[in-house]
């Protein structure tokens, strides 16, 4: 079985319940602009979040139970966010635009292989004005828990050519099991 699959059939220490506090600070910052992609989303908690803010929200994950259960909470909260299932290499796919790009936690699964073919695939499917804000692992924390690390060279090294890196900041990735979370990096990313 898939670990994402197997993940979801519990509650994995990502998924808090609410949305990570660095992507509602982008919305109180007025830095979330126009129609909005969640790329892997998981069980919806950041799509929904800027759909209670009257954002068009479009979600997608590869894993079908996280998605029937972000539609779950969809319904149950009277929220309305297109949720699909599909893989984060295959965006070109969704054949529209979106003005704010967002990745909690996905980039830093991606293999070194795969990272050249989801920066294009999101290159496809960024508007000329937007943005991508993606937190991620930072190489600041310690091995022993948590996914891959990635440092601040290798998100300057993917997002090299044709885009701009607006910032790239140290975050707190929040976890259910880890009270104070763990070292990530916060970046805004644009296409030129």
């Amino acid at each position: 079985m898939d670990f994402f699959e197997s993940a979801y059939r519990g509650r994995p220490p990502w998924d808090i319940g609410r949305p990570q506090k660095e992507f509602v600070e982008l919305v109180r910052r007025g830095e979330v602009t126009g129609s909005v992609l969640d790329i892997g989303c998981g069980t919806g908690e950041h799509a929904l979040f800027f759909a209670a803010e009257g954002y068009d929200v479009w979600g997608i994950d590869a894993t079908p139970l996280a998605i029937r259960k972000a539609g779950e909470k969809a319904a149950g909260r009277g929220l309305q966010v297109n949720f699909l299932v599909l893989n984060a290499l295959d965006l070109s796919r969704l054949n529209r635009k979106f003005d704010t790009v967002t990745d909690s936690g996905l980039f830093h699964t991606l293999s070194d292989e795969d990272r050249p073919v989801f920066v294009d695939n999101l290159a496809a499917i960024l508007s000329p004005a937007g943005k991508y804000f993606m937190l991620c692992f930072s190489d600041l924390e310690p091995a022993g828990y948590g996914p891959r690390r990635i440092s601040r060279s290798e998100i300057q090294d993917s997002f090299s050519n044709g885009w701009t890196i607006n910032y790239i900041r140290p975050a707190v990735f929040e976890s259910s099991t880890r009270e104070k979370g763990s070292h990530a990096w916060f970046s805004s990313i644009s296409k030129k």
